[in-house]
């Protein structure tokens, strides 16, 4: 019997569907438009833009022009790619225009859907931005897609490594621009780093699709966009407390798995502090005491590098370095590293050598840049599992596209076994029976350590490695005639083999293929059956020349890959094997679809076993007491839709705790963005004025009058007032000699006529060193002071917050809310950052006698841009290195001249100063 739910759903149909249904009008007007429009020549048809823009600037919204534009585009797609919007995907590109998130299962052409919305939205002129997950698919998407775009008159940029400040420029000022997600972030960073308006390279936000959306709104936004320098080497610090770890014991310490945490018990801390004191690291009566603060936090960080981290799982070391695995895509990540010490941590416990910490200059969340989007859309095959998340976070709705072709892949019950040799014994048996039927499979595992576990298990059984030094390492497979002949062949697709990502998964379709992978998420190659025909005609035919022996040998490439297709068909499609659940259920169905692409026939199923992860953390003692009571042998397994649905649950726990825990992170972070708004729209309204004076000469008179009523009490005789501290300040902050004992001698006189006095003989010594240094070079002078102090500030600012994030928790036991004071403490620094800023500003420009050279932009040769990229693993520093050296480093390459600061180009403030002093460049000429 029906619930009442699920009888209305009968009737009314879903809330999914009802808002699908709501477009099928316009997917009518769009395919009658369609007769038309093939009739038109190229350039009638490419002339419709120039239409469309006409009729925006008339008065017409995007919304009037929708049906005709995405008619347009369909034609353009028709004549230039050769493909034709399907239905399916005319609505999934309404979606995308609207707003929303449109999830469209793997092989339904995601990439082809958004040249609908964003040629629509680049109509407008404002710049259309689309994100992905790496640079190949920024180049290929553009490149591919460019020809719709540059057909019907719109011009295409990409922005990826190794660009300047120009070319980024250029290739914003297009009408679309491909991207990653890293290099848009870190170039708002970078231009809210810059000193002129004509140097920044973005021109706003307003519309972007993301590619991936859910590996790029969730998995990457666990960690922020960091731009940062380096801070003093503490090395030997980190080696000596790494040292103390082994000495403790099992009841020294307390680990926590399902939260990820390890703390030190009450005798381990004790343990801890004699050890440390015994060593001399231990300043004052108590290891808590306030001088000790960075030797409890690397105690603790050494303690979470040993007993959290894992070699080979979380991290790898390869060239004397410690390199970060991707949880999610099993890749390694050598541009990232981890924050607050805990790099350095694993650094000293593997015994490599240490690289200093680095200091935050500027750093941004993915959810705070992406919401600076008028309008945000994405696309996925992988959505409705986070769409609280993404509504709650973004206020993106996530809609279900139907595919174009029903899907026909067998998605069977989990088996559930004992112990994980079980479990592989299980694998390799069901791996032979798919090679027998010429059944290609794909094996997903959740770590490289697995991975290898799993290869190693195979070549026990009689299997052999691929090898990628073979040119062709696919060739017998190839020539296979029946299902079960030919080698017992095996590639594993993970982080130490990541060169031969895109040979490897294109060939994972092939009759007899067997591909081991390390999470398939936003691998950007589809898995075509019978393998790819254009990445065999591209390696296999790259040394031949153009012509018909060419075109012959491509012939007979596509007629072979035809062959094996009908073969892999035969066999039932490509089978994925899962070997263990995943936290997250998108994971484990970013896994299950890259089967049954476009109606392929299909088969998935995971193998499990008590001893996982999830299934060992999440409660497995009351399963395998009840596997037990049943009877279960060894090699037998239990499948049952229930234990489906008790890990389900399982993971929707995890999944809801780790929203939370993303959700609680910015909901402080959303505290800093705010002032992150303010700062950012302070420093463009300064680049943009050419003239600063009057807001200097505002911050020299609040900075007077709050130094006057700290010495003089309102109201006050002057028996009461302190003279002496205030021409001391007064002397200490501007420079001058107020004569404030012979105006106290006067009748009558108020604090007000001391402040005006005061103003009188600083403006009078302001305006005497502008005339000096002369008016414009001065007006430079004061720009560049204000812009460089306002930086430096922000930045200590920065890691003030950081700290008092680290310990505003505390509060709690205090019965006070963390949030609400973290606001408010945040507040009262900012406002004392705003405070110390107009002292300082007017503390510099009083004492400033040299000109220095016009401000330049901010020099990032000693700067790292650190993200994680988990669909590459590429070096997100190389960033900065990739600048053109012509405009970074020193600033001049000639001799130093102790007596001319303009020779001595860019000095640390912490190097010893150029002039020869002794003292270092921040307590001599560098002084703020």
């Amino acid at each position: 019997m029906l619930g009442l739910g699920s009888l209305a759903k009968v009737v009314f149909g879903s809330s999914n569907e009802r808002k699908l249904r709501a477009y099928q009008s316009r997917v009518r007007e769009i395919n009658a438009l369609e007769s038309g429009l093939q009739g038109l020549s190229d350039e009638a048809l490419r002339a419709k833009t120039a239409e469309f823009k006409a009729q925006l600037a008339a008065g017409a919204t995007l919304d009037d022009i929708l049906v005709p534009a995405f008619a347009v585009v369909r034609e353009a797609a028709k004549r230039t790619l050769g493909q034709r919007h399907f239905d399916v995907q005319l609505v999934g590109g309404m979606v995308l225009h609207e707003g929303r998130i449109a999830e469209m299962k793997t092989g339904e052409g995601k990439t082809l859907v958004s040249t609908l919305p964003v040629y629509l939205n680049a109509l407008s002129g404002r710049g259309v931005h689309v994100v992905t997950v790496n640079d190949y698919l920024a180049r290929r998407d553009a490149a591919w897609m460019g020809e719709v775009y540059n057909f019907l008159g719109m011009s295409v940029g990409t922005i990826v490594h190794g660009l300047d400040d120009l070319e980024r420029q250029r290739e914003y000022a297009c009408d679309i621009t491909y991207g990653t997600n890293n290099e848009f972030g870190f170039d708002f960073l970078r231009d809210n780093m810059k000193y002129e308006v004509a140097q920044m390279a973005q021109r706003g936000h307003a519309f972007a699709i993301v590619d991936e959306v859910d590996s790029i709104l969730v998995d990457e936004a666990r960690t922020p966009l960091i731009i940062s320098g380096p801070l003093d080497d503490r090395s030997d610090l980190y080696m000596a407390i790494d040292a103390f770890i082994p000495q403790l014991g099992a009841s020294d310490i307390e680990v926590d798995e399902k939260q990820r945490t390890v703390i030190f018990t009450e005798t381990g801390t004790e343990k801890m502090e004699q050890i440390l004191r015994d060593a001399g690291h231990v300043r004052g009566e108590d290891l808590y005491d306030v001088e000790n603060t960075t030797v409890v936090h690397h105690m603790n960080q050494a303690l979470r590098a040993h007993k959290l981290f894992q070699r080979d799982r979380d991290y790898i070391v390869r060239n004397n370095e410690v390199v970060i695995i991707d949880e999610f895509t099993g890749r390694m990540m050598p541009g990232r590293r981890y924050s607050e010490g805990l790099h350095q941590a694993l650094e000293a416990k593997e015994k490599v050598q240490i690289q200093p910490e680095n200091q935050t200059l500027a750093s941004i969340t993915f959810q705070n840049y992406f919401r600076m989007y008028e309008k945000l859309a994405g696309m996925t095959g992988t959505a409705a599992t986070e769409a609280d998340e993404f509504l709650d976070i973004y206020g993106l709705e996530v809609l279900e596209i139907p595919t174009n072709v029903t899907v026909q892949r067998k998605d069977e019950d989990d088996e559930v076994y004992r112990t994980v040799e079980e479990k592989y014994r299980a694998i390799v048996r069901e791996i032979r029976e798919a090679r027998g039927r010429g059944q290609p499979v794909l094996v997903g595992t959740t770590s490289i350590e697995k991975s290898e576990t799993l290869a190693a298990e195979l070549k026990k059984a009689g299997f052999t490695q691929v090898d990628f030094n073979d040119p062709d390492p696919y060739r017998a497979l190839y020539e296979t005639s029946g299902p079960a002949g030919g080698p017992m062949l095996f590639a594993v697709l993970n982080a130490r083999f990541h060169e031969q990502e895109a040979n490897i998964v294109s060939q994972a379709g092939v009759p007899g293929a067997i591909t081991i992978a390390t999470n398939m998420a936003g691998r950007g190659t589809d898995i075509k059956l019978g393998g790819s025909v254009e990445l065999r005609t591209k390696i296999e035919l790259a040394d031949m020349p153009d012509g018909p022996q060419r075109d012959q040998a491509a012939k007979t490439i596509e007629n072979e890959v035809a062959r094996l297709k009908e073969k892999a068909l035969a066999g039932g499609g490509l089978y994925v094997i899962g070997t263990e659940r995943h936290e997250s259920r998108r994971i484990d169905n970013q896994l299950r679809g890259r089967s049954g692409r476009q109606g392929d026939p299909g088969r998935s199923k995971f193998f499990l076993s008590l001893q996982d992860d999830l299934m060992r953390i999440f409660g497995s003692d009351r399963m395998e007491g009840m596997l037990v009571k049943l009877g279960l042998k060894e090699d037998e397994a239990i499948i049952h839709p229930w234990i489906n649905k008790a890990l389900e649950k399982a993971q929707q726990k995890v999944e809801a705790r780790n929203f939370d825990q993303r959700k609680n992170v910015l909901k402080y972070d959303n505290v800093m963005n705010d002032q992150r708004k303010v700062v950012f729209e302070q420093r463009r309204e300064l680049m943009g004025e050419p003239d600063v004076s009057d807001m200097v000469n505002d911050m020299r008179h609040r900075v007077i009058e709050e130094v006057v009523s700290r010495h003089i009490p309102a109201d006050a005789y002057p028996e009461q007032w302190d003279i002496a501290g205030l021409e001391k300040e007064v002397d200490e902050t501007f420079g001058i000699n107020a004569p404030v004992a012979d105006w106290a001698k006067e009748e009558g006189i108020a604090e007000e006529e001391v402040a005006e006095r005061t103003k009188r003989l600083v403006d009078e010594a302001q305006a005497a060193r502008a005339v000096r240094i002369g008016p414009e070079t001065f007006r430079q002078v004061e720009k560049a002071v204000l812009m460089q102090t306002l930086d430096h500030l922000w930045r200590e600012h920065l890691v003030s917050l950081d700290h008092l994030r680290q310990v505003i928790g505390w509060r709690g036991y205090a019965q006070r809310d963390p949030l609400n004071e973290y606001k408010s403490e945040a507040f009262e620094m900012f406002q004392a950052m705003m405070d110390r800023l107009r002292t300082n500003v007017t503390s510099t420009l009083m004492r400033i006698e040299l000109a220095p050279p016009a401000p330049v932009a901010p020099q990032f040769d000693s700067l790292q841009m650190q993200h994680l990229d988990p669909a590459t693993g590429e070096n997100a520093a190389e960033l900065a290195q990739a600048l053109p050296a012509g405009r970074i480093g020193k600033a001049t390459a000639g001799a130093v001249d102790a007596n001319d600061p303009a020779s001595w180009g860019k000095v640390g403030r912490n190097e010893p100063c150029p002039c020869g002093s002794g003292k270092k460049f921040k307590q001599c000429h560098g002084r703020v």
